[in-house]
C-alpha cells in the first residue's frame, strides 16, 4: 500500500467518522429541543409556530416576530412572551428552514418568500394585520414584509436589524462554503456541528458582548438546533443571499410608511449598527431611532423593556423612549462581557 492510498483511507475515515458524528449530534440536539408549538402547511413548507390568542381586554395589537439568523423562536417568546402576557395576540414562528420548520419547495431561500410564508401564516390564524418584530437578519424579512404586505404591516420594530448593504458584502467564510450546493452540503453534513459545539459558547458571547450572555441561553433557546445539517445550510443561504437582497430592497424602503421604530446599541459586534439602524431611520419617513450606549446585538434580552414601550408607543400610546433608552444606559454602563475578544468593528469611513 503506497503513502497516498493510506492518506485517502486516513482522510475517508475521518469523513466518515464527522459524519457519524454529526447524526449523532443531530439526535441528541434534536431530543434535547423538542418541538414547543404547531405545524401547519403554508406553501408546501410545514411551518412550527406558536401561537398566542388575543386576550380578553388586550391593550394592544397583534404582535409578529421575526427571529434572526442561527436562530428560532424561543429566541424572542423565551424574553418578549412574559412581557405582552395578557395585553396581545403574539405569533412567534421558526422561519423556514430554521429551528422545527421546513424550507418548503417554494421560494423560502429569498426574504420575499420568507415574508409570504409569514403572511400566510397570518391568514391561516386569522390575523388581519399586526406590529412586525424584526431581529437582527428578521429585520430584512420584516422590512420586505412591509413592502409587500403593506396592508398587513400596523407597524415595525426592528432589533439590531441587518437591513442594508455594508462595506464589501462579506460574510463568514463558513457562510460561503456551506451555501455552496456540493461541497456546502458536504461541510454541513460532517464538519459544521462538531466544529460548531466547540465554538457555540464563544460566538454566543460575542453575540451577547459587551452584555452578559443570560445563565443558560443556549440552552433554553434551543440554539443548537441551527448546527443540525438540513438548518445550518439554510442558514448559511439565507445570509450569503443577504446582500444581494438589500442591494435592491433599501432604495425601496422610502416608500414604506408603516409607523416605525429602530432600537439599536452602539456596541454591536455583529451587525454595522452605523449603517442598518442609523440607514433604517434615515429611509422610512418619521421611524424613530431609539440609541442605547454600550448595548450589543440583543436588545430582546437584555432590554425587554424598551421593546414594550417600542410596541406600546407604535400602538398609539405616549412613551418617551429616549428617556427610557437612558434608563437602561445607565443599567447596563458597566457591562464589559466579552469585549476582550469580541470585535466591535465600526464600518470603514468614506475618504471622499
Amino acid at each position: 500500500m503506497n503513502i497516498l492510498t493510506i492518506i485517502l483511507a486516513l482522510l475517508l475515515a475521518l469523513v466518515v467518522a464527522l459524519a457519524g458524528a454529526t447524526r449523532v449530534a443531530s439526535w441528541l440536539i434534536e431530543r434535547r429541543n423538542p418541538p414547543v408549538g404547531s405545524f401547519v402547511d403554508v406553501n408546501g413548507a410545514a411551518i412550527h409556530y406558536v401561537h398566542v390568542p388575543a386576550p380578553a381586554g388586550g391593550d394592544l395589537p397583534p404582535l409578529v416576530f421575526i427571529h434572526g439568523a442561527s436562530a428560532n423562536l424561543k429566541d424572542q417568546m423565551l424574553p418578549l412572551a412574559p412581557q405582552f402576557e395578557g395585553r396581545a395576540e403574539m405569533l412567534f414562528l421558526d422561519r423556514p428552514g430554521h429551528g422545527w420548520s421546513g424550507r418548503g419547495p417554494g421560494n423560502n431561500e429569498t426574504q420575499e418568500g420568507q415574508a409570504a410564508t409569514v403572511a400566510g401564516l397570518m391568514d391561516r390564524l386569522g390575523i388581519k394585520d399586526a406590529i412586525i418584530v424584526g431581529h437582527s437578519f428578521g429585520g430584512s424579512i420584516a422590512a420586505t414584509f412591509a413592502l409587500e404586505h403593506a396592508e398587513k404591516t400596523r407597524g415595525l420594530l426592528f432589533l439590531s436589524a441587518a437591513t442594508h448593504p455594508w462595506p464589501g458584502g462579506g460574510t463568514s467564510w463558513y457562510y460561503s462554503l456551506s451555501a455552496l450546493p456540493v461541497v456546502g452540503r458536504a461541510f454541513a453534513e460532517t464538519v459544521a456541528a462538531p466544529a460548531g459545539l466547540m465554538r457555540i459558547a464563544a460566538a454566543t458571547t460575542c453575540v451577547f458582548s459587551p452584555n452578559k450572555v443570560p445563565d443558560l441561553y443556549v440552552d433554553d433557546a434551543a440554539i443548537k438546533l441551527v448546527l443540525r445539517p438540513s438548518a445550518f445550510r439554510a442558514n448559511a443561504i439565507d445570509v450569503e443571499g443577504l446582500y444581494r437582497h438589500v442591494l435592491a430592497a433599501a432604495p425601496r424602503y422610502a416608500t414604506i410608511d408603516a409607523p416605525t421604530v429602530v432600537i439599536s446599541g452602539d456596541h454591536d459586534t455583529v451587525v454595522y449598527e452605523e449603517i442598518h439602524s442609523v440607514g433604517l431611520a434615515r429611509d422610512i419617513a418619521g421611524a424613530e431611532l431609539v440609541w442605547v450606549k454600550n448595548l450589543g446585538h440583543k436588545p430582546d434580552w437584555v432590554a425587554p423593556e424598551l421593546v414594550v414601550s417600542a410596541v406600546e408607543k407604535l400602538a398609539g400610546q405616549p412613551r418617551d423612549l429616549q428617556a427610557l433608552a437612558r434608563t437602561v444606559e445607565a443599567r447596563i454602563a458597566g457591562n464589559d462581557f466579552g469585549t476582550g475578544v469580541c470585535v466591535d468593528e465600526k464600518a470603514p469611513v468614506s475618504s471622499e
